[in-house]
C-alpha cells in the first residue's frame, strides 16, 4: 500500500499536468519548516502571558504553553494566500512559457471566490478558538458558531453550483418505483451543509483528552482524503469536474499537512506544548471547507466515523442524562507511568438515573462501560463514555504515546475500509459514481 502511494506521488511530481499539486508539495514543506523554527521560539511569550496549562500526564503536572495552534494555523493562513498564484498559474501561461492573449476571459472567477470564501471561514474560525482559549466559551454558546462562520462559502455553493439533489440506489428506485435517481432536498440540503461545518470542528474538539490526539486525528484524515484525491486524480480524465475539484482539494490538504506534522512534533509524548481549542476548530473547519467546496460533504463523514461514533457514545453525558465531568480525560497513574479509564461516581446529590441502570448493565455485559457497586449492587462509578476510555477498557492501560498511536491506527483502519468501500459498493448501489455523475450534469 505504502509503495502504491508514493508511486501516485512520483507520478504527479513529475508530471506537469499536475502542476498545482507540486507546488502544494512544496509549500507543505514550508508550512512544517516555519511551524517547528516559530514553536519553540513563541513558547515562553505564550507562558509569560498566562497562555499556560499543567499537563497532568506527567509526574509533576509540568507547565507547558497553551492555544500553540494558532501558530500553524496562521502559518496555514498565510501560506495559501501565497499559493493563490501558484493554484492558477495555467490560466496565466501556455504549456510552452508564452503568455496567455485574454487571461481575463479564462480565469476561474467562480473557483476563486470559493477558495477566498474558504479562507474567511477559517479565518472567523481561528478568531473563535482563540476566544474560546482565552475566554472559556460555554458549549451552549459556542455550538452553532462554526454554522455562522460557514456562510460565505455556502452562499458561493448557492451562485456558483446550486445543486441540492441527493441521488437514491438503484433497488431503492426500485422498491419506490420512481422515475428519477435522485430527490431534491432543496433548502435542507443547506442545512445538512451548515450541520456538517459544526460537526467537523466540534467533533475534533469532543475527541480529545491526552496530548498528540487532536493534531493526530486531523493528519490521519487529511492523509485518508488525499489518498480519496488521488483516487480520482489518477484514474479520471485530467479534463473533468471531478479532477478539478480533487485537486482543488488536495492543494488544501497538503500544505494543511505539512503544518499538522510540525505541530504533531511538539504535542508528541512528551508534550512540550498545548495546542488548544483554536487547533481544534480550525483543523475541523479546513476539513469542512474541503469537503463543501470540494462537492463530497457526504464522503468526507465516511472518514469521520470514530467521531461519530465517539459522538453517539458520549451523548448521554453530553445530554446530561448522565452526570458529566467538565474533563473527562484519562486517568494518569504516577506509580505505573500509565493512563486509565476515568471515572463518573454517584451519591445522593448526585444519584445515577433508573432509566440508565438496565442500560449500563447491558453496556457493562459487552464491555462498553466498566461499572463499581457497592455491597448493595448499587452503581457508584462508571467510567466516562468517550472513545478514549472505552479503548482503554478494551485494550487496558497504556503509556500516553501508545494509547494515542492506538487510536489514531483505529482511524486510519476505520477510515481505509470506508475508502474502500466508497470506490467499490457505492458505484454498485447507483450504478455509477454519484457523486461527479451529479457535477458533470450541471457543468456540462
Amino acid at each position: 500500500m505504502l509503495l502504491l502511494v508514493l508511486s501516485a506521488f512520483v507520478a504527479i511530481l513529475y508530471n506537469d499536468q499536475f502542476q498545482p499539486f507540486q507546488a502544494a508539495v512544496g509549500f507543505s514543506l514550508l508550512g512544517y519548516t516555519f511551524t517547528t523554527y516559530m514553536i519553540p521560539r513563541v513558547s515562553t511569550a505564550f507562558i509569560k502571558r498566562g497562555l499556560f496549562g499543567r499537563d497532568m500526564s506527567k509526574i509533576g503536572k509540568p507547565i507547558c504553553p497553551e492555544t500553540i495552534g494558532v501558530i500553524p494555523a496562521i502559518c496555514y493562513m498565510f501560506l495559501m494566500i501565497l499559493f493563490i498564484p501558484f493554484m492558477y498559474v495555467r490560466y496565466y501561461y501556455h504549456g510552452d512559457g508564452s503568455s496567455l492573449s485574454e487571461p481575463a476571459s479564462l480565469f476561474p472567477n467562480g473557483k476563486l471566490s470559493s477558495f477566498l470564501s474558504g479562507m474567511l471561514c477559517l479565518q472567523s474560525m481561528i478568531l473563535l478558538g482563540l476566544m474560546d482559549d482565552l475566554f472559556d466559551i460555554r458549549w451552549r454558546h459556542k455550538f452553532f458558531l462554526p454554522a455562522i462562520a460557514a456562510i460565505p462559502l455556502l452562499v458561493i455553493y448557492y451562485v456558483d453550483f446550486g445543486v441540492t439533489s441527493v441521488l437514491i440506489p438503484s433497488f431503492l428506485k426500485r422498491c419506490l418505483n420512481v422515475t428519477s435517481n435522485s430527490f431534491d432536498l432543496g433548502v435542507f440540503y443547506y442545512f445538512y451543509m451548515a450541520a456538517v461545518a459544526i460537526f467537523c470542528p466540534n467533533s475534533v474538539n469532543i475527541l480529545a483528552g491526552i496530548n498528540g490526539l487532536e493534531v493526530g486525528q486531523t493528519v490521519v484524515i487529511a492523509v485518508l482524503l488525499i489518498l480519496n484525491d488521488l483516487c480520482y486524480m489518477l484514474m479520471g480524465d485530467l479534463g473533468s469536474p471531478a479532477y478539478s475539484v480533487h485537486l482543488y482539494s488536495s492543494c488544501m490538504l497538503i500544505p494543511f499537512l505539512g503544518i499538522s506534522l510540525g505541530l504533531l512534533k511538539f504535542n508528541w509524548f512528551p508534550a512540550r506544548v498545548f495546542v488548544g481549542d483554536t487547533w481544534c476548530y480550525f483543523s475541523g473547519m479546513v476539513f469542512a471547507v474541503v469537503g463543501i467546496s470540494g462537492h463530497f460533504a457526504k464522503t468526507l463523514l465516511l472518514f469521520f466515523v470514530p467521531q461519530i461514533l465517539n459522538f453517539i457514545y458520549s451523548s448521554p453525558q453530553l445530554f446530561h442524562l448522565v452526570p458529566c465531568p467538565r474533563h473527562r480525560l484519562p486517568h494518569f497513574d504516577a506509580k505505573d507511568g500509565l493512563m486509565h479509564n476515568s471515572w463518573t461516581e454517584y451519591d445522593r446529590d448526585h444519584p445515577i438515573k433508573k432509566v440508565m441502570v438496565p442500560i449500563f448493565s447491558a453496556f457493562e455485559k459487552i464491555r462498553l462501560i466498566k461499572l463499581v457497586r457497592n455491597s448493595n449492587g448499587t452503581i457508584i462509578k462508571s467510567s466516562n463514555m468517550t472513545l478514549i476510555n472505552l479503548v482503554i477498557i478494551w485494550f487496558g492501560p497504556k503509556r500516553e504515546d501508545h494509547l494515542c498511536a492506538l487510536i489514531m491506527a483505529l482511524q486510519f483502519l476505520t477510515g481505509l475500509f470506508m475508502l474502500i468501500l466508497r470506490h467499490t459498493v457505492a458505484p454498485m448501489l447507483f450504478g455509477f459514481d454519484n457523486s461527479w455523475n451529479m457535477l458533470e450534469r450541471r457543468w456540462n
